[in-house]
């Protein structure tokens, strides 16, 4: 592990003690964010020692020019940049002339970082001794409004301590911001106007190519030991920038506090001619309010959203502090509202991978979503695909696929495919595989029959019909082959029918064709608009009916197990406990060439077929299969150690489940893949929720019912969680000694519990 300096605590990431070293990582894991915006952990006040700014807005984002070696037919154009934003957080300090910087000063002490996830703010406090000797004291405190989305604010803090000192607040905004990762070194801004009235002050700016149109906007509050101070500013701008300056004499022991307010409006939201009006009537609000009034608003915001989501573990403070910060940073990324938006890999905390749309938010987050929210905030997360399936079938075609077939995209801003590696673009195809399981698990645990009649049939068939023309009929094995492609692990490309991806194909048809029979039997009058619209024929789904009927799957009688592809075997098989522990990460000490002959798995990926269908195969298939390539993983994917905790559960291997979960939920925490510095990995998060809720609670839908099989870590006393199912929330309390549950509402529930049908009644508590 790289690093050890988070404090463990229930409901805070704790960071005590400044080490210029493990600045870029804090900066990712005390991240926040709001849905609409959100920001890296970066000091108001300037410094100048190894930092990585990030401000970034939901949906803004830039088509960077795809740049390659060389270029192929079918490649994406650009590669979607998740935009660095106008900076509005920053406020250089300056005592007695001097600016404060914590990369410069002569000493820091008691320095103090947390991130309370509880109520939604993060603070820092230390006291530092300048270069001129002055020594002073520092408390922050900011937060982005979950109600007010377009508003941060934040309370900067400054008493000198060794003598009477002349402090100044200059913040300020700043849209000459570049991203860490461009391709060419484009400026991605065109800043169309820098205003100021009184002492509100605005920066519109535009993004080039796509024409996002943003007013970033801030207003400041000045106060003597909590006492406002009405005073005016002094101010500076030029193009991309502009600030104001307040300087007042300090004596010793008082403190001079800021109250900033800022954040971003977009043409998104509003009208594009009117966003200097629109921040202006934002900032009046949030200033009415004031910082504190705003912050009790926030305070009582999360503790709605975590008297739902919350998981609780008794007896063990590192596996509760992970879960929390898990659950927060997905709550922080995306919280429904919007159906235009998607859940980031990085969400708002780094710009690696681009885009805002991967297969990780069907395989991984849809979960969380519809158990945690209402059944909209996933419907929305359906929605979003199917906005996007003219997009899908365009793509298709540039692979040469025609008559509807979809290839939905790896990665995407607007349902474009925009990643840059061709082994992942058009050869990881089985994301289409995800989103057809996102329909039927989202109909399987909310049993809305409406939405596949109304929009999900169109996107099941699209991806049927991309299935049955992807695939290659061998005379030689009288199959039908998929060829060429990169499954879930991504340390083999190019190779030929990977299980996991013919497996999830075959299922893919038989689903669009039960489902079109099921739409034509009680939905007439949707199963007449479809096929006019789509054109499918009986011809045409016997053709889809004999792929999946012959559907190649690699199997070898040897190992009695499914071939993760073809030639598997014909690797050098020797386990991850046998490989050099300095050689690992693999991805940052091996040459590509090395990792693709390697029998090394980045992530599940047979696994991942058994997770998705478990009741295809029985539980000594799984056992066989997981004993058999468990041992070949190295788990460099961060959504691969949540898959094998469900299973290891699942197989009463309690030990390896725990180490697992505990991997998934402090992978950033602990940074076990030494990147946590580029940001965070929020899609694989919702993992984390999973390995609790599916993997030690066993929660299924089995036969349209609520299920459970409950099993507890021997380290825990107890943990519990709370589920909406169909609109009925459950809570469910796990000790060593026996399960609780409890429903609210006003109707019973049948579930069941280790296969054994119980009735839940309402407000009764019930223990198994």
């Amino acid at each position: 592990m790289n690093q050890d300096y988070i404090i463990p605590n229930e409901w805070s990431i704790l960071e005590k003690g400044f080490d210029n070293k493990m600045v870029k990582s804090s900066e990712s894991l005390f991240s926040i964010g709001n849905g609409a915006m959100g920001q890296r952990a970066n000091f108001e006040e300037q410094y100048t020692g190894e930092t990585f700014q990030g401000s970034y807005i939901a949906g803004v984002y830039y088509p960077d020019k795809t740049r390659v070696g060389w270029w192929k037919n079918g490649y994406p154009e650009y590669f979607a940049k998740v935009l660095n934003a106008p900076n509005w957080i920053g406020i250089n300090v300056l005592i007695n002339k001097e600016k404060l910087d914590l990369h410069t000063c002569r000493s820091i002490s008691n320095f103090r970082r947390e991130l309370n996830m509880k109520e939604g703010w993060l603070s820092r406090s230390f006291e530092a001794i300048l270069q001129n000797g002055s020594k002073i004291k520092v408390d922050t405190k900011r937060f982005l409004s979950l109600d007010l989305d377009e508003v941060g604010a934040i309370n900067y803090n400054v008493t000198p301590l060794n003598a009477d000192a002349k402090i100044t607040f200059n913040p300020y905004l700043d849209a000459g911001i570049t991203n860490e990762d461009t391709n060419w070194d484009d400026q991605f801004w065109d800043v169309l106007e820098v205003t100021q009235n009184n002492q509100q002050s605005f920066i519109k700016a535009r993004t080039m190519k796509t024409h996002f149109s943003t007013c970033t906007f801030m207003e400041s509050r000045l106060f003597i030991d909590n006492n406002e101070v009405i005073t005016g500013c002094n101010n500076e701008q030029s193009s991309s920038y502009i600030s104001c300056s307040y300087q007042q004499e300090i004596k010793q022991n008082q403190t001079y506090t800021i109250h900033k307010f800022g954040g971003y409006v977009v043409d998104r939201n509003h009208n594009e001619n009117e966003l200097v009006s629109a921040a202006k009537d934002v900032l009046d609000k949030a200033v009415s309010f004031g910082f504190y009034a705003l912050l009790e608003i926030q305070k009582k915001s999360w503790e709605k959203i975590w008297n739902m989501s919350d998981i609780t573990i008794e007896g063990d403070v590192k596996a509760q502090q992970g879960i929390r910060f898990n659950i927060f940073q997905l709550n922080q990324t995306y919280s429904g509202t919007d159906a235009t938006l998607n859940i980031g890999p990085k969400g708002f905390t780094g710009e690696k991978y681009g885009g805002s749309t991967y297969w990780d938010t069907e395989a991984y987050c849809i979960p969380f979503y519809m158990a945690t929210k209402d059944q909209s905030v996933a419907r929305n997360l359906l929605e979003y695909r199917y906005k996007h399936l003219d997009k899908a079938i365009e793509n298709a075609k540039k692979i040469g696929l025609n008559n509807g077939a979809a290839l939905y995209p790896m990665v995407t801003m607007n349902g474009e495919e925009c990643h840059n590696e061709w082994e992942i673009t058009f050869e990881e195809i089985h994301r289409n595989g995800a989103i057809s399981f996102a329909i039927y698990n989202y109909e399987r645990f909310t049993n809305d029959e409406t939405y596949i009649p109304e929009k999900g049939l169109e996107v099941l068939i699209g991806i049927a019909r991309f299935w049955q023309q992807r695939a290659t009929f061998s005379s030689d094995k009288n199959k039908f082959m998929i060829l060429g492609v990169t499954g879930p692990n991504e340390y083999e490309n190019n190779i030929n029918n990977n299980w996991y991806t013919n497996y999830i194909a075959k299922w893919c048809i038989q689903y669009a064709l039960e489902s079109i029979e099921k739409i034509k039997k009680n939905h007439n009058s949707d199963y007449i608009r479809i096929k006019e619209k789509t054109t499918f024929s009986d011809d045409e789904l016997s053709q889809w009916k004999n792929v999946e009927d012959n559907m190649y799957l690699p199997y070898s009688e040897k190992e009695n197990i499914f071939l993760q592809q073809d030639g598997f075997l014909d690797k050098e098989l020797i386990s991850v406990a046998n490989l050099d522990k300095s050689q690992r990460p693999i991805n940052q000490k091996w040459s590509w060439d090395r990792i693709l002959r390697s029998p090394y798995i980045k992530q599940a990926d047979v696994l991942q077929g058994f997770y998705f269908f478990e009741d295809h195969f029985s539980d000594e298939e799984l056992e066989r299969h997981f004993n058999f390539y468990e041992p070949f993983t190295v788990h460099e994917s961060s959504l691969s150690p949540c898959v094998h905790s469900i299973q290891a559960a699942k197989l009463n291997e309690m030990d390896q489940a725990y180490e697992f979960y505990l991997r998934t939920s402090r992978l950033d925490l602990d940074d076990y893949n030494h990147e946590v510095e580029e940001g965070l990995h929020i899609t694989s998060m919702a993992g984390t929720w999973m390995s609790i809720v599916e993997g030690f609670g066993g929660m299924r839908v089995l036969n349209n019912t609520l299920s459970f099989s409950p099993k507890i870590p021997k380290v825990w006393n107890s943990y519990s969680f709370k589920v909406n199912f169909r609109n009925q929330i459950i809570t469910i309390n796990v000790t060593q000694n026996g399960t609780h549950f409890e429903l609210d509402g006003t109707q019973e529930i049948n579930i069941l519990v280790n296969g054994k049908l119980v009735i839940v009644l309402p407000n009764k508590l019930l223990t198994v």
